[in-house]
This record gives C-alpha cells, sequence and structure tokens, in this order.
C-alpha cells in the first residue's frame, strides 16, 4: 500500500455563496495529492507524458461528510491500496480538516494511455519498478 499527503490552505476562490469549499473543487484537490505522490515516487505526470503515457480519469467516486471553510488548513491523502491490475490505478482520497476530522472520501480510478492512440497501455516499467517495494509482503 503506497500513502501520500498533501496540504492545501483554502482561500476565498474555493468556497461559495455559504462560505463553505464549493464542491466542484474537491477533484482538483484529489489531483494536487495524486501529482505529488507521483512526484514523491521520483516521477512527475510532465515526465510521464514525455515517455508517451497519460492517465486521464475513467471514474471518480466522491463522498462529502463535513463542509470545509475559508482559511482552513487541509490535509489531502491519495493512497493505492491495490496492486494496480491491467491498465488502470485507483487512488482512495481522503480530506481531514485542522482538528484532524475527515470531511470527505473519493476513489478514483485512471487509466494509462498511449499518448498518440489514447488506447490503454500497461503502467510504465518505471512506474512499477518504484511502486512495486510497496506491495511486497
Amino acid at each position: 500500500m503506497y500513502t501520500h499527503s498533501t496540504q492545501i490552505r483554502i482561500h476565498y476562490a474555493l468556497t461559495d455563496q455559504m462560505g463553505v469549499v464549493y464542491y466542484g473543487n474537491y477533484a482538483q484537490f484529489f489531483e494536487i495529492a495524486r501529482t505529488e505522490a507521483i512526484r514523491e515516487l521520483g516521477f512527475t505526470y510532465k515526465e510521464l507524458e514525455a515517455m508517451g503515457v497519460m492517465m486521464p480519469v475513467s471514474d471518480m467516486h466522491i463522498h462529502y461528510r463535513k463542509p470545509i471553510r475559508y482559511d482552513e488548513l487541509i490535509t489531502v491523502s491519495v493512497t493505492v491500496k491495490e496492486w494496480p491490475i491491467g491498465k488502470k490505478i485507483t487512488f482512495h482520497g481522503e480530506v481531514h480538516n485542522e482538528a484532524g476530522e475527515k470531511c470527505t472520501t473519493s476513489d478514483i480510478t485512471l487509466y494509462f494511455v498511449d499518448a498518440n492512440t489514447m488506447r490503454p497501455v500497461q503502467m510504465p516499467d518505471e512506474l512499477v519498478q518504484v511502486l512495486q517495494p510497496f506491495f511486497l509482503d
């Protein structure tokens, strides 16, 4: 299992008329955490794209539990709980507020696709090599 956490400070542009984070912004929070998780593994999305691999989202489920408000410092965690099977990878996400309360959860599935054909491909060997140690028993 591989987990990475990123902190984000909520600014005004992320909130709605009710003063809470607009629901559509959560996809962006999880994207930031996934991007930083890949970076922590020694890659960037930009490098994966240069290798000819893109990772479009194919499925996203988000459950909103508690509101998050302006100026809160949130922690966004993403976890790969199971070894990626086939040509897709699923990230489980959680957002916690400053008090440590779980506010939002997600499951987001992405496919590895060839940048030119947009057809599914296997996870790049370079990514397999750095991710695999997290799944050894």
